[in-house]
This record gives C-alpha cells, sequence and structure tokens, in this order.
C-alpha cells in the first residue's frame, strides 16, 4: 500500500459525508490498494464499548468490521460503487480489550450486482481478535 495509492484514497472518501457511525469507531484510513482490492483501516475501541467482563462487545467489533470490508469496495471502484451489507459472518477469536484496532479488508470478487469481501481485525498488540466474509449490493455513487 503506497503513500499515493493512500493520499488518492484519502481524497476520494472526503468527497462523501463521514458516517455518524464511523465517528463513533474513531475510524481513519491508514491504506489502500485499489489495484489489490485491499484497505487498512484504524479504529478506537473504548471503554463505552466493553461489556460486564470488560471485553469490547462483539457487535462493535463486527461493526468494525463491516466498516473496513465495504470502503474495500469503494476504494476498488475508485469510489464509483458503495457496498450496503447484505450478509455478515463473523468469528470472534480472542476477547479484545479496549484500545486501538486495525482492520483489514479485502474484496474477493466484484461483480455486476453483489461483491463479495473478507476481512481480518487485530489490536493494539497485532493479535488477531476476529474475522468475517460478507457479501453486499453493488450500488453505483451515482444513485445516493
Amino acid at each position: 500500500m503506497s503513500e499515493d495509492n493512500l493520499q488518492r484514497a484519502r481524497a476520494m472518501f472526503a468527497r462523501f459525508p463521514t458516517p455518524p457511525c464511523a465517528v463513533t469507531l474513531g475510524w481513519r484510513l491508514l491504506g489502500a490498494d485499489p489495484e489489490a482490492g485491499t484497505v487498512r483501516i484504524g479504529f478506537q475501541g473504548g471503554s463505552a464499548f466493553c461489556n460486564p467482563a470488560g471485553f469490547v462487545q462483539g457487535g462493535f467489533l463486527a461493526a468494525m468490521l463491516d466498516d473496513t470490508m465495504g470502503p474495500a469496495v469503494l476504494v476498488t471502484s475508485e469510489g464509483a460503487i458503495f457496498a450496503p451489507t447484505i450478509d455478515l459472518h463473523v468469528s470472534f477469536l480472542a476477547p479484545a480489550r479496549p484500545g486501538a484496532f486495525t482492520g483489514e479488508g479485502k474484496v474477493v470478487q466484484l461483480g455486476k450486482t453483489i461483491a463479495f469481501m473478507e476481512g481480518a481485525l487485530f489490536d493494539a498488540e497485532g493479535r488477531l481478535v476476529a474475522r468475517a466474509t460478507a457479501s453486499a449490493r453493488v450500488v453505483p455513487t451515482t444513485r445516493l
């Protein structure tokens, strides 16, 4: 993921309003490679996201993964396609302590009507805490 790709992707994302959910999750673009169909997204999982055991609740981890994979489609299409999720499967692999997280998203296949994606979420120590696969509808951004 080159610095040039990152700057192009940041300019592309700037064309769209930032969703409030992304603000809540501390969403920030860390890397993008349109040719490879990949993105890296940073998140901040605060103590307000924790369950009674003190770990980040799974729904927030799923939201982070969803907000990683969809942007992979937007980056791959260079801003032409929005990808509302149709179906999301998450595997929680380790307890997630509050703090910084990094999502890595990849477009597996981009068809005319459906996109298939996968994602991985890592904690601040680089430990894989959750993985996901998803499918999404292909919607031209001109229709938003």
